[in-house]
């Protein structure tokens, strides 16, 4: 008897999850019904993702021993979204352009656009982080969450109409892939990216600073004293910015180079080795202690590491997340580059179609 209970047990243990997507009412903004949806792979892997502001809320993958843990930094409710205090954009979809223009301004096709929240009434004029997009889940094997919104001309300053779509897809192989895609009636500029915030160790254990970091780049874009990209080039060898072996985070966070003391450590944006356009490694992030891998894959031109070097808002403070328990790895266009032509062009004529893909690859390392 007691071995028929043990091998019941064993079965029920390594018995394969059901694959599928799951909906769950998640509340409203402005009118606007907001739902949960939650990815799950035969292998036990689980995503959820929120229609408002296109935000991974969890990711849970095993470790070595075959723990599950949520890598990466997120949230339990929507009020803690649209919370006045929330700035934080854990785990947003980014648009219409990620991260910094200089001056807030570009010139294309002899018009000078100024980007600002003001450039529209303040109920319609939103990044696409604060937005509620339109959902449409897909149920199987693989499932998927498609997202998509219409961002009209005008908002925050942008030239053109641009219909944008997501698609998440949660594979059989514990890849979550991200296939962005977009469409304008007039050229403008784009770059999409997500803002997850990694700790391969769970979202709550603390600093990262001791997990290995291998970037695929032998470059990275020169800053000005804002952080914004110059149009030079500098090779990483021999700087604080070389991460091309597995290093510790930590291992550059205090260097003397100005742009990382000015950001009390690393907000820099790589030039991914490779073609853009082609999909390609362009980080890896390993917790030596759990046995958790992240390897990001991208068809993107750059990437943008952050390592949390501010506070996080009360309610990251409340969950127990402080300065450098996270990493956040945005494979995106060139900080900048709609300013600077020596760049991979960040420009997307009108009715040419934007694709770009970015996967994370989850493993265990034993």
């Amino acid at each position: 008897m007691k071995f028929i209970f043990a091998l019941t047990a064993l079965v029920a243990l390594t018995a394969p999850a059901t694959a599928g997507i799951a909906t769950t009412a998640w509340g409203g903004v402005n009118g606007k019904g907001v739902d949960l949806f939650t990815l799950t792979n035969a292998r036990g892997m689980e995503v959820k993702i929120t229609n408002y502001g296109g935000v991974i809320t969890s990711i849970r993958v095993p470790d070595k021993d075959g723990k599950m843990a949520d890598v990466v930094q997120g949230f339990d409710s929507l009020a803690t979204y649209t919370d006045p205090t929330y700035r934080g954009r854990y785990g947003a979809t980014i648009g219409r352009f990620a991260n910094r223009i200089k001056d807030n301004s570009f010139t294309l096709d002899r018009v000078t656009y100024r980007i600002s929240r003001d450039a529209l009434p303040e109920s319609e004029n939103k990044p696409y982080d604060e937005r509620v997009w339109d959902a449409s889940p897909r149920d199987g094997a693989e499932p998927q969450l498609t997202l998509s919104l219409i961002d009209r001309a005008g908002t925050m300053g942008f030239p053109g109409t641009l219909r944008v779509q997501v698609t998440f897809t949660l594979t059989r192989n514990n890849v979550l892939r991200m296939a962005y895609r977009a469409i304008s009636d007039k050229n403008t500029v784009i770059s999409l990216t997500n803002h997850a915030y990694f700790n391969m160790a769970g979202d709550t254990s603390g600093s990262v600073l001791d997990q290995l970091l291998t970037i695929n780049a032998d470059q990275i874009t020169v800053v000005d004293e804002k952080n914004v990209p110059t149009g030079e080039m500098k090779n990483v060898a021999g700087t604080g910015f070389d991460y091309r072996k597995p290093t510790p985070i930590g291992a550059h966070i205090n260097d003397a180079d100005p742009a990382i003391q000015r950001a009390k450590g690393l907000d820099q944006n790589y030039a991914i080795n490779g073609k853009p356009g082609t999909l390609r490694l362009a980080a890896r992030l390993e917790d030596p202690k759990s046995g958790r891998v992240l390897e990001e894959w991208t068809t993107q031109a750059g990437l943008q590491v952050y390592t949390a070097n501010y506070a996080p808002p009360p309610a990251g403070l409340a969950k127990g997340y402080s300065v450098h328990s996270a990493v956040a790895l945005e494979a995106q266009a060139f900080p900048n580059a709609p300013n600077i032509p020596s760049f991979p062009s960040a420009v997307l004529p009108l009715d040419t179609v934007y694709n770009q893909v970015t996967e994370y690859r989850f493993s265990v390392r034993p």
